[in-house]
């Protein structure tokens, strides 16, 4: 998958998860509304060419790519609901909840999730026929029951969901970050490595990019929440506020949120140099990196910005 093609990713996003004729109309409403409405697709195409770097397959590139897709729109569908975020909008849509009712979203979520397992599997076993051996394939399977599980992705909610009893300090709000968005960026990169071999020193590096970025990740996501509207978000705006959830720019302030985003990205782009160095055929997410700076940039000129109405 060296020329990743973002329809060939959507028309996969679809063929994965079939809907049966006789699925439940409310059902399979709620499934090709999040099916026919997905996010960028960057996690199958980061997946694509790491499987590339590392000799593994194409077929099994997809599957798991998608996978990972599913999970990570799983938890949005759990996570816009009223009990958790209670938001209204999603990617410039009514939530499915909102749409469809609560009962649904959760299937719909569900459905995803059940099939996001059998991908990976099927994608882990397929590995196999590339020199991929058990040993190999145990630690990936541990890994993404980490990251997915109580100790990653899952903690990092119930945090999220119980902030008012935790300190509202930065170093909370981070440890919350690396549950609830660190963790399927660190799947997305350090996954594929752990299939096809990547030495120790390979791994390392990875994951230390995986954690820059998720974290200047969401703090972009809570600088958006602070200073956005929810035109230009895409999804309800100043939830964060509201409910009492961790933001950083809320805990920090929005300069302090900048500062620490510029660190971030700064210290990410010295790890990925590193691993580049080690394995070139990675050398494609310097490039996406510099694609994806573009909303870093856009976000700290926003917060500039604010900050000098704020004075004058």
């Amino acid at each position: 998958m060296t020329d990743v093609n973002q329809t060939n990713l959507k028309n996969a996003l679809a063929e994965y998860l079939p809907l049966p004729a006789d699925t439940e109309p409310h059902l399979k409403a709620a499934l090709e509304e999040v099916l026919g409405n997905p996010g960028s697709l960057v996690r199958p195409e980061i997946v694509g060419k790491m499987f590339s770097a590392y000799a593994l397959p194409d077929a099994n590139a997809t599957e798991l790519g998608i996978a990972l897709e599913y999970f990570h729109t799983a938890s949005l569908l759990f996570d816009d609901l009223p009990c958790m975020d209670d938001a209204q909008e999603r990617r410039g849509e009514p939530c499915i909840h909102v749409q469809f009712g609560e009962a649904q979203a959760i299937l719909a979520a569900l459905a995803l999730i059940n099939k996001a397992y059998a991908l990976t599997w099927r994608a882990i076993a397929g590995c196999g026929q590339a020199g991929c051996g058990p040993d190999r394939q145990q630690t990936a399977i541990a890994y993404l029951e980490q990251y997915l599980g109580v100790g990653g992705l899952l903690n990092g909610q119930s945090m999220d969901l119980n902030y008012a009893s935790l300190r509202h300090d930065q170093k909370t709000t981070e440890r919350i970050a690396m549950g609830k968005t660190v963790s399927l960026i660190r799947l997305t990169l350090v996954l594929p490595g752990l299939l096809g071999g990547a030495s120790a020193a390979e791994l390392q590096l990875l994951e230390r990019v995986a954690i820059c970025w998720g974290l200047s990740y969401q703090i972009v996501d809570d600088l958006k929440d602070v200073l956005h509207t929810p035109a230009e978000s895409g999804k309800t705006g100043s939830r964060d506020a509201s409910l009492g959830r961790p933001n950083i720019a809320l805990v920090a302030g929005v300069p302090n949120a900048v500062e620490r985003l510029t660190r971030l990205i700064n210290i990410g782009d010295r790890m990925l140099e590193r691993v580049v160095r080690l394995r070139p055929g990675v050398a494609f997410l310097q490039v996406l990196r510099k694609q994806l700076n573009g909303e870093a940039d856009e976000i700290i000129a926003n917060a500039y910005d604010n900050s000098v109405r704020g004075a004058a």
